[in-house]
């Protein structure tokens, strides 16, 4: 089974979109399973505080080494990948879903305020990766967000396993546009090619669909799929004297 922890101060956050649809029917058919671990009990004084002031000076507060460690520490982390989910961290990405899938389990740090002292990170070897170039109250939707990417990977959990290599960043390039019924929806009707029938006509319009996409919004990608892809380096024939 694929476990889950997720450390927060709001597990009341949790199971969100992660407890509806094919990934409850996982978790059901013990395909995988989550946890929240509450930051707040492991929280110093009679307040638990769980933050201080960031050394230096500065505006917001740190989570606390000690705290955050003691949280780690009371979940069995053995073969699993530690994850902080942080803006600063490396970008979530298909390829590392799918390294994630491949492993035992996740934990997952929730930040909040400024984020998590350094030596906490540093000591428990959390990888700190991002959901994207942008700023969260906190980690728990970009967790969620993750966690799902992850989960729908692993065997069992989609009903048609086969549509997963067929998605977006699965083969380098965006998803080609999609169409079903009606055939005809007011002045817009569907690619005759996709009624032909032809098989290797339709799977010749899909790419070159998925090419078009790509480099229209994500020139980024497209220029990557293409140096893999489609420039190859020029023939060098034997000089002779």
């Amino acid at each position: 089974m694929f476990e889950t922890s997720f450390i927060t101060l709001f597990p009341e956050a949790f199971p969100g979109p992660l407890g509806v649809s094919i990934l409850e029917r996982a978790r059901k058919e013990g395909i995988w399973n989550w946890e929240t671990v509450d930051l707040r009990p492991f929280g110093l004084g009679k307040h638990k505080n769980v933050d201080a002031p960031p050394a230096g000076g500065g505006a917001g507060m740190v989570i606390r080494p000690d705290v955050a460690s003691a949280a780690i520490e009371s979940i069995d982390t053995a073969d699993k990948h530690l994850v902080y989910l942080s803006p600063r961290g490396v970008p979530f990405t298909q390829s590392k879903a799918h390294q994630y899938a491949g492993g035992k389990g996740l934990v997952l740090f929730c930040g909040r305020f400024e984020g998590l002292d350094q030596r906490a990170i540093d000591a428990h070897g959390l990888e700190e990766v991002s959901m994207g170039d942008y700023v969260l109250a906190g980690g728990e939707v970009a967790a969620m967000a993750m966690v799902e990417a992850v989960v729908r990977l692993l065997p069992g959990v989609a009903g048609n396993e086969a549509s997963l290599t067929d998605e977006s960043f699965e083969n380098g390039l965006l998803e080609h546009d999609q169409y079903t019924l009606p055939r005809q929806w007011g002045e817009r009707g569907t690619p005759e090619v996709l009624l032909s029938g032809d098989h290797k006509r339709i799977e010749e319009w899909r790419f070159n669909s998925a090419k078009a996409l790509t480099k229209e919004r994500r020139p980024d990608l497209y220029a990557a799929y293409s140096k893999t892809h489609e420039f190859q380096p020029p023939e060098t024939g034997d000089e002779h004297d």
